[in-house]
């Protein structure tokens, strides 16, 4: 791929396929199917909608998503902070497979800082402090 490769555009379509994908796979896995299976229940219709929304705001700025994502996953008892690189393996590994390569890296882009701010929030609401060489030379 080279700077002369036409940017392949983000729409609707391609943002319902990936987050369809991804929980799919998400579902399906041993670590993290179970944590969201006893937050979304049987509701996932409802979850993927919710979460469609969110990445058309994220991506395409629609304002469709007016949820509260740090206060959902602080309030996830089960949920660890190293759940969340697991998480990124996976929505990387789904968004190289349904996207092209320009897109997909604008995706992984977008949701590893959105995976660092979650758990960082989470950690900090949790009192958990985050290692640093600023603690560890203290």
């Amino acid at each position: 791929m080279t700077d002369a490769d036409p940017i392949e555009p983000i729409d609707e379509a391609m943002i319902r396929t990936l987050v369809h994908a991804f929980y799919g796979r998400v579902r399906g896995d041993t670590v993290l199917g179970p944590i969201f299976a006893g937050v979304v229940g049987d509701n996932w219709d409802r979850h993927l909608a919710k979460m469609c929304d969110f990445w058309s705001s994220v991506m395409l700025r629609s304002a469709r998503y007016q949820g509260r994502p740090m206060q959902a996953h602080a309030g996830v008892a089960a949920l660890r902070p190293e759940h969340f690189a697991h998480w990124l393996d996976l929505f990387r590994a789904t968004a190289r497979e349904v996207c092209p390569p320009r897109a997909a890296a604008r995706f992984i882009e977008r949701a590893e800082k959105i995976a660092e701010s979650l758990r960082l929030g989470v950690m900090f609401q949790r009192g958990i402090l985050p290692d640093s060489p600023a603690r560890r030379a203290g």
